[in-house]
């Protein structure tokens, strides 16, 4: 149907429905209130239904030219947003994406940071946990979970991935535990915080115990609390739920500022890490450069 509707017409309805009233909607698009009144009649004639009710010179709309017209709106106003960043003088804009537990513990701060210090650029965050989504490269900058190597991205270190269990000086405080003086079986019988393991290389509770030198003795049991997100966990944990997995780079704020602290003195090195990535077949702009060399900058 949409191939046999002008899409000017779609423009005009839109104008007469903000005004209700055909000759003030032809003077903003400078056409004729014959021009105007001919287009709403020929769209009335495509869909097969009124959209206007006249009486006299007052106009109202039915129930279908409501709906089409919250549509039409909708349409227009992103169609509106989306040409921003091509007219002239309009603010450059940054795409990166990462994941959720990078966007929620790691990157926001860093991000808020550069805006401040660059008032006049956007950054556009795309959270995800897809690793198509991430890697696509339609994003100006990516940080990834990986060994150091991609076919499509140069990527620059920013974290190791070092793991070590961590807990709120509150859980800890109200059963009496030392933190460094934990065993690994101490641990194992703890109130775990665990998460789903989405990726075959991410590492939760069952397999960091088996990667530590001396591993529990006790049956490992399921988790006590277990989110689909690894921020969730970790936000359980800062508020005194259990004891979590954590990942030092990413959770160094909490550690520094006394929300965790680190349980035990077992660490475990997955050999991933978290990489900063920059397209490899497209030039970027002069602004996601700068973004670029800022958030290396932080490297942990």
């Amino acid at each position: 149907m949409l191939d046999r509707i002008p899409l000017e017409a779609f423009r005009v309805f839109d104008a007469a429905c903000r005004f209700m009233n055909f000759s003030r909607a032809g003077r903003e698009l400078n056409i004729t209130q014959a021009a105007v009144s001919h287009r709403i009649k020929g769209l009335e004639d495509q869909l097969g239904v009124p959209l206007f009710t006249r009486r006299g010179r007052n106009l109202a709309l039915t129930a279908a030219g409501e709906r089409l017209f919250q549509r039409v709106r909708a349409t227009l106003e992103y169609l509106e947003e989306s040409l921003e960043p091509f007219r002239g003088g309009a603010p450059e804009i940054i795409s990166i994406a990462a994941s959720g537990s990078v966007s929620h513990l790691w990157l926001g701060e860093h991000l808020r940071a550069f805006s401040i210090e660059n008032p006049s650029v956007s950054v556009r965050l795309l959270t995800t946990d897809s690793p198509s989504e991430l890697a696509s490269e339609t994003n100006d900058l990516v940080i990834l979970y990986s060994t150091g190597e991609h076919p499509r991205w140069d990527l620059g270190l920013l974290m190791k991935e070092t793991l070590v269990p961590v807990a709120s000086p509150t859980y800890l405080e109200a059963r009496g535990l030392a933190a460094a003086s934990l065993t690994a079986d101490d641990i194992a019988g703890l109130d775990l915080i665990d998460y789903e393991r989405f990726n075959a290389h991410w590492v939760s509770f069952r397999q960091w115990f088996n990667r530590i030198p001396h591993p529990p003795k006790r049956r490992i049991v399921n988790p006590r609390f277990s989110f689909t997100t690894y921020f969730m966990a970790i936000d359980a944990a800062v508020r005194g739920d259990g004891i979590a997995l954590g990942s030092i780079g990413l959770i160094t704020q909490h550690l520094q500022q006394g929300r965790l602290v680190a349980v035990g003195r077992d660490r475990v090195e997955t050999g991933f890490g978290y990489y900063l990535g920059m397209p490899r077949y497209r030039t970027v702009s002069a602004e996601a450069m700068k973004l670029h060399q800022r958030l290396l900058a932080t490297e942990g």
